[in-house]
């Protein structure tokens, strides 16, 4: 059963997601309403093991994305927006809390403590539809002049140590357990050092990760680059579960970034592999986070509840918004940007929002409710609103590719004629679609070709591409011309023609079709 579990996760995880896709609608929608039907309030069809293990399975989805997020900071973009992204890690939180905490008093009869505790549980950001957001934006351009993905991601990390550690507080003090108000006042000083040693434990683990993979040379490949990282990270947040000093989540991120300072070609690595690890992690992330979801508990309180986040959204994070880039460079479409950039939550309303109900705090259920919510609204919304108005409210800029995965297609045009330069031409775009997992257009003009020269050209082309993704195009007229409009047609990365073995360099560019090619394409050629 736990089998069929687990093929029913990542099967119907995947379905959902793409269908979700397909309608325009972000994959996370598809994916959270798949566990929500596989949940026990439903079909019942997730084995009791895996829910038993879904807060570990999701803790490791969750490392998966902070090291994406960790790998894709921009040191320089951090410098210059390190103002901002202090100010968003601590007080667009802090407002929002502070506000929920007041509103539930009138809305849910809470005491202010209570009312604390919940803020501390809504206010939380979500790293997992966050980070994937800021990172794709980044990938595309999107405010990479001014960091502005750079600062929401710091940002964001640093506001969830905060939150966790003063829920923490609230619910030792609620649970009738021990405190004072030296532990109250303690609390900045608990935020610096859990931050600070959580950078220091990721600089250090990422030396650790650099002298086995770089300089003494232990591992053979890119799987196994990616499983010593991946383990070690995993390690950092579990030690920090049970040690609780430092910020586990905060130091996976800071891994992540001092790769990139230590060793860049390793962290080019690493992020493409992290890149395909997420497409596995975020099925269970989210379809679990579905499931996880207590539907009753929404029904006596979805109306007050939607206000409560409303206010605690426009009023409270507002607030906090118009604090955190008071002074900074951002234009106003910059700031209201934050509106949808930055108030997803999921991962850590899954993680906590059952404990205080657990714990036997008084309006425990309405808190699990309100967390549910949460999810449900603003993690879809989140998902939605983050590439949505970001081509309204963002500059495009160009980006850096030594700090995003670049996910555009290669597609390499291949010009071909009768002689026996075909093969060469072919074999060599053949190897270089491999290397890149690349597409081919084959062009053959055929101003002079006989019927069965170019039924001889595809059966060629068909056995030397014969596990590549290509086109065959056959036509006729002026050859670097219609070279040069296909190869602009189909946005090709590159145009692959052939040289004669004994037509020297000189006769090459003087008055032949690959001169004609050299000095009009703006696309680079290669001359095999």
């Amino acid at each position: 059963m736990t089998l069929l579990s687990l093929i029913l996760i990542l099967l119907l995880g995947f379905i959902g997601g793409q269908i979700a896709r397909r309608i325009g609608a972000p994959p996370l929608i598809g994916m959270i309403l798949v566990g929500i039907l596989l949940s026990p309030q439903m079909t019942n069809l997730i084995d009791y093991n895996i829910l038993k293990i879904a807060d570990d399975l999701r803790s490791m989805a969750v490392v998966v994305i902070l090291m994406r997020a960790g790998l894709g900071l921009d040191k320089d973009k951090l410098i210059q927006q390190g103002s901002v992204a202090l100010r968003l890690g601590f007080l667009p939180a802090i407002a929002e809390t502070l506000v929920i905490a007041v509103a539930a008093i009138f809305i849910f009869k809470f005491d202010f403590m209570t009312g604390l505790l919940l803020g501390c549980i809504i206010s939380a950001e979500s790293p997992a539809v966050i980070v994937p957001g800021m990172l794709r934006l980044k990938s595309l351009g999107f405010g990479v002049k001014k960091g502005i993905a750079d600062a929401i991601l710091t940002g964001s990390a640093l506001s969830d140590v905060l939150v966790l550690l003063l829920f923490s507080l609230l619910l030792n003090f609620l649970s009738q357990e021990s405190i004072t108000n030296s532990a109250i006042w303690l609390l900045p000083v608990q935020v610096i050092l859990q931050i600070v040693l959580g950078v220091i434990i990721g600089y250090l683990i990422a030396r650790v990760i650099v002298f086995i993979v770089v300089k003494q040379n232990l591992t053979q490949n890119t799987i196994q680059n990616t499983l010593i990282t991946g383990t070690l990270a995993l390690l950092i947040v579990v030690i920090a579960a049970k040690y609780p000093y430092y910020s586990g989540y905060l130091a996976v991120m800071a891994l992540g970034f001092f790769l990139i300072e230590l060793d860049p070609p390793t962290a080019r690595v690493l992020r493409h592999e992290f890149n395909h690890l997420w497409l596995v992690a975020e099925i269970f992330l989210f379809v679990l986070m579905g499931a996880s979801i207590q539907l009753e508990v929404l029904e006596n309180n979805l109306i007050s509840g939607i206000i409560l986040l409303g206010i605690g959204l426009l009023l409270g994070r507002t607030i906090g918004w118009y604090l955190s880039t008071l002074g900074s460079n951002w234009t106003w479409r910059e700031k209201l940007f934050l509106l949808p950039g930055n108030s997803a939550k999921a991962t850590v309303q899954a993680a906590i929002g059952a404990i205080p109900l657990s714990q036997g705090i008084v309006g425990g259920e309405i808190i699990l409710a309100m967390a549910a919510l949460s999810i449900l609204i603003t993690a879809p919304v989140g998902a939605w609103a983050i590439p949505t108005f970001a081509d309204k409210l963002l500059t495009k800029d160009p980006i850096d590719p030594t700090k995003v995965a670049t996910t555009n297609q290669t597609i390499l045009l291949a010009a071909i004629d009768t002689s026996p330069l075909a093969t060469v031409v072919l074999t060599k775009v053949a190897d270089l679609a491999r290397r890149s997992n690349g597409k081919v257009i084959v062009i053959h003009i055929a101003n002079n070709s006989t019927a069965i020269e170019i039924e001889q050209l595809q059966q060629l082309t068909s056995r030397l591409l014969l596990d590549i993704r290509y086109e065959f195009i056959t036509t006729k007229g002026v050859i670097p011309e219609i070279i040069i409009n296909t190869a602009q047609g189909y946005q090709v990365t590159e145009i692959i023609m052939g040289k004669r073995e004994k037509q020297s360099w000189q006769k090459v560019l003087l008055g032949s079709t690959s001169q004609a090619v050299l000095e009009t394409s703006t696309i680079p050629v290669m001359l095999v």
